[in-house]
């Protein structure tokens, strides 16, 4: 399974929303694949008012403040 994670540099929420993945992944095994919406123009425009963003199998799973539950439900 692979999570999509879509971060910036200097995001306190994401970085918040990292320690959340990672906590998840001691319960469920997944790859996080994370983005910087920075590099990429399209990806800036689509979610620089919405980062962080947890994407799973094509669907955004959580942004903003990400949580536990959430994401574990998803994986589930």
């Amino acid at each position: 399974m692979i999570v999509h994670f879509y971060t910036r540099p200097g995001c306190h929420l994401c970085e918040d929303a990292r320690i959340v993945l990672k906590l998840v992944q001691e319960d469920v095994p997944f790859e996080i694949k994370e983005y910087n919406i920075e590099e990429d123009d399209a990806l800036h425009e689509k979610y620089m008012l919405m980062i962080p963003v947890v994407e799973f199998e094509n669907e955004i799973i959580q942004y903003g403040q990400v949580d536990y539950p959430t994401i574990l439900d998803a994986l589930l």
